[in-house]
């Protein structure tokens, strides 16, 4: 009975975690709308959520509003990095994050962060927004979600890495 229930726990924990789980998250610096660069590794042993999001995108609007009240819930034990690209500038995010009263930045990539985040290849070219990467505190991708994701399954995963 207790291997069926560890067998059952790992057929969950597989299924929660996309494509881009379970590998090291690639490292990063890239600076927000004040130009302060935001580093990966200045998160070490934290749970870090990687969110990549467009501010014209519905759905990313609300996960944001999703995300303010997680970062709420968890304080400093957790950090959120949003990353964007063309055709967000400055004058976008920083009414996005007024206007849904993000705390956390939001960062600039000339593609090549969400490139290696969504491994982008000639093969596989989409790149869909919103994608959550929920980053344990050794640097692992642990969990990913395309698209809209509750607040409650969210909050479970991090709860997990947190233990």
């Amino acid at each position: 009975m207790k291997f069926l229930a560890i067998l059952l726990a790992a057929s969950v924990s597989l299924l929660a975690a996309n494509e881009f789980s379970n590998r090291r998250a690639p490292g990063f610096s890239l600076a927000d709308s004040k130009f302060q660069q935001h580093d990966t590794q200045d998160y070490r042993g934290k749970v870090l959520i990687v969110d990549v999001m467009q501010t014209t995108c519905p759905i990313c609007t609300r996960l944001a509003e999703t995300l303010v009240g997680i970062k709420a819930k968890y304080g400093d034990k957790l950090g959120i990095l949003s990353i964007t690209t063309l055709p967000d500038n400055y004058q976008t995010c920083d009414k996005f994050a007024a206007d849904h009263k993000i705390p956390w930045p939001i960062l600039f990539d000339s593609g090549q962060v969400i490139m290696s985040y969504l491994k982008v290849t000639p093969s596989n070219p989409q790149v869909h927004f919103p994608h959550l990467f929920i980053i344990d505190g050794n640097g692992q991708i642990r969990y990913d979600f395309e698209g809209e994701e509750t607040a409650a399954a969210i909050s479970a995963d991090i709860d997990k890495l947190l233990k």
